[in-house]
């Protein structure tokens, strides 16, 4: 892995509140779902094993 940030803008704004199943590269969508455990049916059904699941928030909100 690179020490590149990832933009997941235009995955947050897609799939904001749900989890999402991720490849290796941290960047392509490969399941989604109102729950992790669904996200990663999706991922395994087209091949993906052990995809990185991560929930997307709702609404951002500033931390300081």
């Amino acid at each position: 892995m690179s020490d590149m940030a990832i933009d997941w803008t235009k995955i947050y704004k897609k799939y904001k509140g749900l989890w999402v199943a991720f490849r290796e590269d941290e960047k392509t969508v490969v399941g989604t779902g109102k729950t992790a455990k669904l996200a990663l049916a999706r991922a395994k059904k087209k091949g993906y094993a052990r995809p990185i699941l991560m929930r997307m928030p709702k609404d951002l909100t500033s931390f300081a």
